[in-house]
């Protein structure tokens, strides 16, 4: 029993002076599991640019791309838990074990919450020249065409894939899915008119909104955006009940110590705070997390909660495991 107590004691000490000389040996790796231009890679180039003031310590974004964002996190998953390799994740985290039958990794088990990051609303968006005025004629057309009508996203578990999945069965009619390799190529085509509609985040599709290159129907938040004040919510356009967004979260490999843990929720905290990263998340239809639920907890609560509702809502989408 004393051995026991002696051996639990020095891996105490250990971990004290791991976290006390974090982050001091080397740079801090956020891995982003998609393509650089995207939101998630723009997120997390704004917030670890500002975790690296907090840090006192460079921040280094590593885009690990593939399998709508899976081969990425289960990098991050397997990575030393040391507090030096994170994590930065969407939606697609918990939607991951009811898309993908032979999951590398567990969401909860292999990795630790440091806090959640943004929410972001999603914008559902035709080719300019669709001919339905509002969304709830373009209900009706889509409902009347059925799998006439083509629906692009950039890969299975992305957010304009799992945004489409919830709207086709809110409306009860599908759509003809076409895949692409990234958002570029999906908005590229659907500004030619070669696809019908989209589902992306306002991150991305605000610009072009603006621009009139594509034409947009609704947000699909309970609040309209400021940068987009005429667009309807999709409550107030004609479609009660539908509302998705993207949330971003960050995190590191189980077994990471917790006072590391609490210093990279801090850092996280501070990063949302600063005035730039306020800014520049406005500038992109978004805007930080509260403090409250930028911690361990509240974002382990969370994803406890969307791992149930998106189960829930894929069984009902009859979307199955691949």
């Amino acid at each position: 029993m004393l051995r026991m107590l002696f051996a639990a004691a020095a891996l105490l000490a250990a971990g004290a002076v791991s976290a006390q000389d974090f982050p001091k040996a080397k740079p801090v790796t956020i891995i982003v599991p998609f393509a650089a231009g995207g939101p998630g890679d723009t997120i997390a180039r704004l917030v670890g640019k500002a975790m690296t003031d907090a840090l006192k310590q460079n921040v280094i974004i590593e885009n690990a791309l593939g399998a709508g964002g899976t081969i990425g996190t289960a990098r991050a998953a397997r990575a030393t838990p040391d507090g030096y390799t994170l994590l930065l994740m969407h939606t697609g985290i918990a939607t991951a074990p009811s898309l993908y039958e032979k999951l590398s990794f567990d969401p909860v088990k292999d990795l630790a919450p440091i806090g959640m990051v943004t929410d972001v609303s999603m914008t559902l968006v035709a080719r300019p020249d669709y001919p339905a005025k509002d969304l709830s004629e373009l209900v009706a057309d889509l409902r009347a065409k059925g799998e006439k009508v083509t629906f692009g996203h950039n890969g299975r578990g992305s957010a304009a894939h799992l945004c489409g999945v919830l709207f086709m069965d809110a409306i009860g009619k599908p759509m003809t899915w076409v895949a692409y390799r990234g958002g570029s190529q999906v908005v590229t085509d659907l500004m030619a008119g070669t696809i019908d509609v989209y589902c992306d985040p306002a991150t991305g599709t605000t610009p072009l909104i603006q621009d009139r290159k594509i034409k947009a129907y609704s947000v699909t938040t309970k609040k309209r955006l400021k940068t987009l004040p005429d667009l309807p919510t999709a409550d107030e356009a004609g479609l009660p009940g539908f509302e998705v967004s993207t949330w971003y979260g960050l995190y590191a490999p189980a077994g990471t110590p917790r006072p590391v843990i609490d210093h990279l929720s801090r850092a996280l905290q501070a990063a949302l705070a600063d005035p730039t990263v306020v800014a520049r998340f406005a500038d992109l239809s978004m805007e930080p997390v509260s403090q409250e639920q930028a911690t361990p907890k509240a974002l382990e609560t969370f994803l406890a909660a969307e791992l149930k509702k998106w189960s829930l809502a894929m069984t009902r989408a009859g979307v199955k495991p691949e």
